[in-house]
């Protein structure tokens, strides 16, 4: 008989505690849709351009998004000394690590989506 490893609650806290912090960032309902947009663009963006192109956002909500998403270093705020004052968002180096799980988070959600609409076509028959 093999001896089982010990199971290492330590490491297991780790990553429960990085799963956390992960999800805590990007599982609300907008923060990745953002990152996916800002990713798409050759330009940074203005807010306006960003609540326009995420349909459905309010201007209170797109603004907690974009302040948390600085403060995770994911995207830069840059103000530009205009009159009137013009501020627009980019990703970061940092947050472009981000595009690759957000682009296969779609994928799946996309397969996702196929699998239940088959299984409920599936079921009206």
């Amino acid at each position: 008989m093999t001896a089982k490893a010990p199971y290492d609650t330590q490491a297991c806290k780790l990553n429960r505690l990085a799963i956390r912090d992960s999800l805590e960032l990007i599982g609300g309902k907008w923060s990745l849709l953002v990152v996916l947009l800002l990713g798409r663009q050759q330009e940074p963006m203005h807010f306006k351009q960003i609540q326009r192109a995420l349909d459905g956002i309010s201007a209170k909500v797109l603004t907690r998004e974009l302040k948390l998403l600085e403060e995770n270093r994911i995207l830069n705020r840059t103000v530009q000394d205009t009159l009137p004052v013009t501020v627009t968002y980019a990703l970061t180096d940092y947050g472009k690590t981000l595009l690759p799980i957000a682009r296969a988070l779609q994928q799946w959600g996309k397969q996702h989506r196929e699998v239940i609409l088959e299984n409920f076509r599936h079921s009206k028959k």
